[in-house]
């Protein structure tokens, strides 16, 4: 399970939105712009909704209409029989990169960047699209996450990885998603103090 840290290139990379659902709202720090900059830079897009039938669907205001695939699950790793069918619709075999955001970090997106690592794809932590109930389990799944060969990072870094150039032509409408404050998810700071 070797790390190969590089560039993301959209036309290898993955967006996987892991359970962001009506039922969590109260918790949710601000996950929008993450996935309208993967629309605005044609980055495929899997959304899952962990046990619909009583959590309810996506966040109605998250703009995923683009996705290429949405569905409920009750196995808590994103990684079911149909996520892998439709991954490998998009890929033909397997993305190298993917950048996972949701909820909650310490049981499915953790259980996700596992699953992943272990089919030796990179996997980037988006930090600040992250969230748990409690901030010690989030934080110590960052810590658990980044033992395991994840790249833990912001929205900001990976969007701008993405773009690459201020010439990229979607590099306006990017640049707009990223330009207010998201709510500080106070990792460094938290993780100080463990």
């Amino acid at each position: 399970m070797a790390l190969r840290r590089c560039h993301l290139n959209p036309k290898k990379t993955l967006f996987l939105l892991c359970d962001i659902q009506e039922k969590f709202r109260a918790g949710m720090p601000l996950f929008d712009n993450m996935t309208q900059a993967g629309k605005v830079l044609e980055v495929p897009l899997i959304v899952t909704e962990h046990y619909p039938e009583k959590l309810g669907k996506t966040a109605q205001e998250l703009d995923i209409a683009h996705a290429k695939a949405v569905m409920g699950k009750t196995l808590f790793s994103m990684m079911t029989p149909e996520v892998k069918t439709n991954i490998s619709k998009i890929f033909g075999e397997k993305p190298q990169d993917v950048v996972l955001y949701g909820l909650e970090s310490h049981i499915c997106v953790e259980q996700t960047a596992i699953d992943l690592r272990e089919q030796d794809i990179n996997v980037y932590i988006v930090a600040d699209c992250c969230a748990s109930r409690l901030k010690q389990d989030r934080d110590l799944a960052m810590e658990r996450l980044r033992q395991a060969g994840c790249i833990i990072t912001t929205s900001e870094s990976i969007i701008f990885d993405l773009v690459r150039d201020k010439n990229n032509p979607q590099f306006d409408a990017v640049r707009k998603l990223v330009s207010a404050t998201s709510l500080d998810m106070e990792l460094a700071r938290s993780q100080a103090k463990l």
